[in-house]
């Protein structure tokens, strides 16, 4: 079983790419494999709706996002944490949403995947909530399964992350329960 991680941030070695890495050391503690990809070091061209995905099992665009969809089809769960910009996910993950309408296209790729989202802001109440809603949009539209942290609707820390015990324990829980959910679907499945 594979959990994926997605740090939708542009910065690198920041707060997203920390709880990614938290939630995905959760993930390993469990017995899951991970994978793991950072925008910070993709650059992923925004959707130019040509089209060509309709006919074609790739994109056009040449860009390296077809190594993306490949670590997507193969994952069990995908865990996507984002920064707050201007009051939602930024330009990046937005681009990476976008094209992933490939995947939709062909046989819904990632229905029935479980997904779980993970939010930082510069508050403690500076717009993770409504990130998170739009993840969870974007995993709606793909027809994935969407958990919370048990509690509330998933990972949400204030920056710096890593000083933020609270929060990074919201991280922690949304981890276990898409282990646990992802684990009850495989046995179920069996």
């Amino acid at each position: 079983m594979k959990i994926l991680g997605i740090s939708g941030s542009p910065r690198k070695g920041q707060n997203c790419e920390k709880m990614i890495a938290s939630a995905l050391e959760t993930a390993k503690e469990r017995g899951f494999e991970t994978d793991t990809i950072f925008l910070s070091n993709k650059g992923i061209a925004p959707c130019k709706v040509c089209g060509a995905c309709i006919e074609k099992d790739s994109c056009v665009i040449d860009d390296g996002m077809d190594e993306v969809y490949e670590k997507m089809r193969a994952a069990d769960g995908i865990i996507v944490a984002s920064p707050v910009y201007m009051g939602n996910y930024p330009a990046q993950l937005k681009a990476l949403f976008d094209r992933s309408v490939l995947l939709r296209r062909k046989n819904f790729a990632l229905k029935n995947k479980v997904g779980a989202a993970l939010s930082v802001g510069g508050s403690r109440n500076g717009g993770q909530e409504k990130t998170i809603q739009s993840i969870h949009d974007w995993m709606h539209i793909q027809g994935m399964i969407v958990v919370g942290d048990n509690a509330h609707f998933g990972g949400i820390t204030w920056n710096p992350a890593e000083e933020d015990s609270i929060g990074m324990q919201t991280v922690s829980e949304t981890a276990k329960k898409l282990c646990e959910v992802v684990e009850l679907i495989r046995k179920n499945v069996k």
